[in-house]
């Protein structure tokens, strides 16, 4: 990243994205992991994939967030430079990838559900989830001869965001003529969709653009790292979708929320106990103060000063 970008908003953007997307994600991640375990289908593996991806890229925004406050320049070790910026870049095409994938997998179920069911196959997911990683892991790394003459987004982005639109756009035509759906249903099925597809444009369609315009210009445009900001709250924006998209992924929500106030309910009622049994403790009187006080309280209660017992006084005494 360029050492001219505005340094705290760089700064700001993958705190941000950090505080918002490592509980969200992990939550996420715990409901499809479960889901997975008791029934497999390809759009949960594609999900899982799809949230382990934005957890990778949220564990390595601690350096880039050292990187940002030392004023953009790398003051760790130098061979985590490398490593950290292939693992950075390689998250966004993972996720757009899997992002089209579950664009597919949602088309295909409205296109040819009673087809797609019964060729749908959970191992063609799972190897298809390995190509992703691997392609992704491999452009990162080794460039392809494609990539020298063609920007690198018509390969790992204009295609997947073509393909995407196309699903997206087929399967709000297609559930909208469906007479045997529900309106709030499809609604919110048609909400979803767009709103899928609105994530993907706006957080990866500006920074690939940079490229295009980039080769046009045979250089990069100064707006590209800012672009790239976007790119980096995808992985805090993806966990919204998820909870508008999956029941599952709302009951975990809401059982965490639930939790979490509870043992706050829990821990203000010790609290106030606590505070309860020193204020009592303060307030109970001791023995000594009782037999001070036992003659004052015996005038309160009838009204007449307590009688108290004479001693016997000798003739010495008086003549003293």
């Amino acid at each position: 990243m360029s050492s001219t970008v505005y340094t705290p908003l760089v700064l700001f953007v993958y705190i941000l994205a950090f505080v918002t997307g490592v509980p969200s994600n992990l939550l996420a991640f715990h409901t499809f992991l479960v889901k997975v375990r008791q029934k497999p289908s390809p759009i949960v593996l594609f999900l899982l994939n799809l949230t382990l991806s934005d957890l990778l890229l949220l564990l390595i925004l601690p350096f880039k967030m050292v990187e940002a406050a030392s004023g953009m320049t790398w003051p760790m070790p130098r061979f985590l430079c490398p490593i950290v910026v292939w693992v950075y870049y390689c998250c966004f095409y993972v996720s757009s990838l899997f992002l089209t994938a579950v664009s597919i997998e949602r088309y295909l179920g409205v296109a040819y559900p009673m087809k797609y069911k019964v060729s749908r196959i959970t191992v063609y997911a799972i190897w298809f989830c390995g190509f992703i990683w691997g392609f992704s892991a491999l452009h990162g790394s080794i460039p392809f001869i494609v990539i020298t003459v063609l920007p690198r987004s018509l390969l790992m982005f204009c295609v997947p965001f073509m393909i995407t639109i196309f699903c997206y756009f087929n399967f709000v035509r297609l559930l909208s003529s469906m007479s045997k759906i529900g309106r709030k249903k499809k609604s919110r099925a048609i909400c979803l969709a767009l709103a899928t597809l609105f994530n993907f444009a706006i957080c990866f369609a500006p920074y690939n653009i940079s490229h295009i315009v980039g080769f046009i210009q045979n250089k990069s445009p100064r707006w590209r790292d800012y672009a790239l900001l976007l790119s980096t709250l995808n992985a805090s924006i993806d966990p919204i979708v998820f909870y508008y998209s999956s029941t599952d992924v709302q009951r975990t929500f809401l059982k965490c929320f639930q939790g979490i106030r509870r043992k706050q309910c829990i821990q203000d009622a010790n609290e106030a106990q606590v505070e309860l049994s020193q204020i009592s403790e303060v307030d109970s009187p001791s023995p000594m103060s009782g037999w001070a006080h036992g003659p004052r309280a015996s005038v309160k209660e009838t009204g007449q000063p307590r009688a108290y017992p004479t001693l016997p006084i000798s003739d010495q005494g008086m003549k003293l």
